[in-house]
């Protein structure tokens, strides 16, 4: 059974969502604050988390900071919230998706079925795949990347982009390839879903996003990875 940690405030919302979650055979905790949070993914271990910013003790920004310090579990932020600095924020922090309230749990539920299934159908990698160029190493088996001796925190979908691009490394991979491999067939016109993810991977590999050197981009057709 899925797990799904619901990181919330609002009891109202809580019950609807853990009532939603249950009806459809996910397991759901919930947590009204980000102490709690923490403790029950630790105690838990969720395979996703719903959280949602305006914690009463602390911001939720924080709280993704905490989680991706050990675990690559989805989580998906569900806010008031929208302004693009604080998306921007959640998903430097490592959220791998961002919605808006209110929402549709109809959407809500999409959402967290294409975050879970990025998990579960993750390529196989090639043995010994490590990816070294003057900016920066990646390890895909290891899930390791780093720059300058420094550790890069990517999200799990970051890791599966990566995974794609370099597993294709000197050839094009469309729009459409990447997001029905990352997402799932239904998301395959939501390009910008791409354009936000690969700005993300830009700022945190290359080293003049505004101009990258390995994340290439073929104007309305996709995205290549070039050494």
């Amino acid at each position: 059974m899925t797990r799904v940690l619901v990181v919330e405030d609002d009891a109202q919302l809580v019950r609807a969502l853990v009532l939603s979650l249950r009806a459809r055979k996910y397991g759901a905790d919930a947590a009204p604050d980000g102490a709690t949070a923490l403790r029950l993914a630790v105690t838990h271990r969720p395979d996703a988390i719903l959280l949602d910013l305006g914690l009463p003790d602390m911001d939720g920004v924080d709280v993704v900071r905490g989680l991706r310090g050990w675990t690559q579990a989805p989580i998906i932020v569900v806010s008031a919230r929208h302004g693009t600095q604080d998306k921007i924020a959640a998903f430097d922090a490592g959220a791998d998706d961002f919605l808006t309230k209110p929402f549709s749990m109809e959407e809500l539920l999409a959402r967290l079925r294409a975050a879970v299934r990025r998990t579960e159908t993750a390529l196989p990698i090639p043995d010994a795949l490590v990816v070294t160029t003057d900016d920066f190493s990646i390890d895909l088996a290891a899930k390791k990347a780093t720059r300058g001796g420094s550790p890069i925190r990517l999200t799990p979908t970051e890791w599966h982009i990566l995974e794609i691009l370099l597993s294709n490394q000197g050839r094009l991979v469309t729009q459409r390839q990447l997001l029905k491999q990352v997402w799932g067939p239904a998301y395959s016109d939501r390009k910008n879903y791409l354009r936000v993810y690969m700005a993300q991977l830009r700022r945190k590999l290359e080293r003049d996003p505004s101009h990258p050197r390995y994340l290439t981009t073929e104007a309305g057709m996709g995205y290549r990875f070039e050494t």
